[in-house]
């Protein structure tokens, strides 16, 4: 992060963590409890090497990371992933419209295992199908690589589809208090589209959100709809690939209890945001070939969806059929 930014946070969270000196010993100062915390989860490095490099003791170092990461997610999560409203989805929207040619998408959907250590007496509780311990991020992003939801500290033997489903956004998807704007029309078209969150062949199929078409042979519709849901699926990819290179604690075990590492990585999330719309760099993303071979990418599942998540998924490979068609008509009469 740039220094701004640095001094942003620290003024932002300052306050509250500001301590008063003791009669035997000065009080560590904030902004160097910041730098502890911003140290350890920049390099991965270990309590052990916090003591040394800043001499302090291991357990005042976690105590350190904690109280920080704690106030960072209190004074920053409702400002930089609000609970976001009609006019906010419309907003990303447009953003997935212009990046990812993927209209009325309000978001890309998907979890990741966080590493941790065994937790003491847990058995196998925490122990995941990709047997290490970890913990489950289920998260939603822009077309920003932005979060706008993150649930952090979910059954972790779930697939991502049980995860979703047993998430408060799932809930509020179904019950209509997301704020999902109603169907609209694209472009000239008449026909009215529905908003929809994409995700991976693992979740369940419905109006709302969409995934692939399964099987091997595909017919031309189904090959262009995959193509182009996986341009618009590839964002939340890329958002854990940018916040496990940033914070390259994610790159090993953290070695803290479970509750704070949920509250380390809650807070990872939020300073992920908090920088990117700060010193993020937006560069022009490159097309994915919409004759791509996508044989293999999406097996069939059980997860077949009701009739009008089907309805809706089949209006938009036409769409995007019919889009393709003029684009080819287009660079044929400019040839001519």
């Amino acid at each position: 992060m740039s220094r701004i930014t640095f001094y942003e946070l620290l003024a932002v969270c300052g306050e509250k963590l500001a301590k008063k000196d003791a009669r035997m010993r000065n009080a560590i100062i904030s902004e160097e409890k910041l730098v502890i915390t911003i140290r350890y989860l920049a390099t991965g490095c270990s309590l052990a090497e916090l003591h040394y490099n800043f001499r302090i003791g291991r357990s005042i170092a976690s105590n350190i990371i904690q109280e920080i990461c704690e106030a960072i997610w209190i004074e920053l999560a409702d400002k930089v992933i609000p609970q976001c409203s009609t006019e906010k989805w419309i907003e990303i929207a447009k953003g997935f419209q212009t990046c990812a040619q993927f209209p009325n998408c309000v978001g890309a959907i998907d979890g990741k295992h966080i590493w941790t250590k065994q937790p003491p007496n847990s058995g196998s509780m925490y122990y995941n199908y990709k047997q290490y311990y970890s913990t489950v991020l289920f998260a939603m992003c822009d077309a920003n690589y932005c979060f706008s939801y993150i649930e952090v500290g979910l059954y972790v033997k779930s697939s991502d589809a049980g995860i979703f489903t047993n998430c408060k956004l799932y809930e509020r998807l179904v019950d209509g208090t997301l704020g999902v704007p109603a169907p609209c029309a694209i472009d000239e078209t008449n026909e009215k589209y529905p908003f929809i969150i994409v995700g991976d062949e693992t979740f369940p199929l419905s109006e709302n959100l969409l995934r692939h078409f399964g099987g091997k042979q595909l017919t031309p519709l189904k090959e262009t709809f995959n193509a182009r849901l996986t341009r618009a699926r590839r964002y939340i990819e890329c958002c854990f690939g940018i916040l496990a290179n940033k914070w390259r604690i994610f790159h090993r075990p953290i070695d803290l209890d479970i509750d704070v590492t949920v509250t380390v990585v809650k807070a990872a999330c939020v300073l992920h945001n908090f920088i990117r719309t700060r010193d993020g760099n937006r560069w022009n993303d490159e097309k994915l070939d919409e004759n791509i071979n996508l044989e293999g990418l999406a097996p069939d599942t059980t997860h077949r969806g009701n009739p009008l998540a089907l309805s809706a998924r089949d209006k938009y490979g036409q769409y995007f059929v019919e889009q393709k068609t003029v684009k080819i008509i287009k660079i044929a009469n400019k040839k001519c």
